[in-house]
C-alpha cells in the first residue's frame, strides 16, 4: 500500500493534544476501526494506534485520530495549533496496549485467563482493553472486567458484541463519538 500523505493541524480536546486525520486520508485506511500505522510526522518516525472517531453511517464523514505523547511532540518540534506534515501507512506490527491496573489485578487472579491473555495477539488485547475502558461508570467497568475474566477462562479470545468503529476513549468522547476539537 502506498503512503498516505497529508497535513493537519494539531488540535485540543479537553487537556489532550490530538492529531486527527483529514477525512480523505482516513478513507484510504483499510479499516474504519482501530488501525496500527507507522510513518513520519515532520520527517520524524513514529508508530501509533489510530482510534476511530466513532462517526459512521449515511451522510457522516468518519476519520481517525491519536494522541501523540510529549516526547513525539518535542521530537517533531510541534505544539497545539501547529500544522504538521504526516506520511503513514498501515502495519501489521501491533504495539502492546497499556493494560490498566484493574485488568492486571483481575488477570493475576486466574492463571488460565493470564495464560490465554499472553497467547492472544496484541490486536486482541487492544480489543479487550478498549472494551473495558469504553464505559461510563465504575460499576459497568467492574462488570466488564468480570466478564473479561470469565470469557478468557472459557477460552474466548475477543470480546463479543463490541463495535470496533466507535471511539472507546471516554475522556475525549461522548456516546462513543470523538468530541469536537477546541479552537486553538
Amino acid at each position: 500500500m502506498a503512503n498516505i500523505n497529508f497535513e493537519t493541524k494539531l488540535s485540543q480536546i479537553k487537556s489532550w493534544t490530538i492529531l486527527k486525520l483529514p477525512e480523505n486520508a482516513s478513507a484510504q485506511l483499510p479499516s474504519r476501526g482501530m488501525t496500527m500505522v507507522s510513518g513520519t510526522i515532520n520527517d520524524v518516525p513514529f508508530s501509533a494506534v489510530l482510534e476511530p472517531d466513532g462517526k459512521y453511517g449515511p451522510g457522516l464523514k468518519p476519520s481517525h485520530w491519536f494522541k501523540p505523547d510529549e516526547q513525539l511532540l518535542n521530537q517533531v518540534a510541534a505544539k497545539l495549533g501547529d500544522t504538521v506534515q504526516v506520511s503513514l501507512q498501515p502495519t501489521k506490527n501491533w504495539v502492546e496496549p497499556p493494560v490498566p491496573e484493574d485488568v492486571k489485578k483481575a488477570l493475576a487472579t486466574s492463571s488460565q485467563a493470564a495464560a490465554l491473555w499472553k497467547d492472544i495477539t496484541p490486536l486482541a488485547r487492544w480489543d479487550w482493553v478498549r472494551w473495558v475502558r469504553a464505559v461510563k461508570t465504575p460499576e459497568t467497568r467492574a462488570k466488564h472486567i468480570e466478564v473479561l475474566l470469565d470469557k478468557l477462562n472459557k477460552g474466548d479470545r475477543r470480546p463479543c458484541c463490541f463495535n470496533r468503529n466507535l471511539c472507546s476513549e471516554p475522556y475525549v468522547s461522548h456516546n462513543w463519538v470523538l468530541l469536537e476539537p477546541q479552537a486553538s
